[in-house]
């Protein structure tokens, strides 16, 4: 899939367990789980807004686009 999710790098640069982000969203680990492993379809705009508000970070610093064909790389 070209847009590549980057939650599971910001958890690890601010030291965030999953079901802690998942409470202070406002989302289920379930949810959270299917977003970060790139399995969502979409992604609302209060739940980006929600999620960049948590981690302190840019919609940039979460989603990237990667041309098909290309294995994502790692971005920390």
């Amino acid at each position: 899939m070209p847009i590549v999710v980057d939650i599971d790098v910001m958890l690890a640069k601010r030291k965030m367990a999953v079901g802690t982000l998942a409470e202070r969203v406002g989302i289920t680990p379930a949810n959270l789980a299917v977003l970060k492993n790139g399995r969502a379809k979409a992604v609302r705009f209060t739940t980006l807004e929600a999620l960049c508000e948590v981690l302190e970070c840019q919609p940039g610093d979460l989603l990237r686009w990667e041309p098909d064909g290309e294995e994502p790389r790692a971005h920390v």
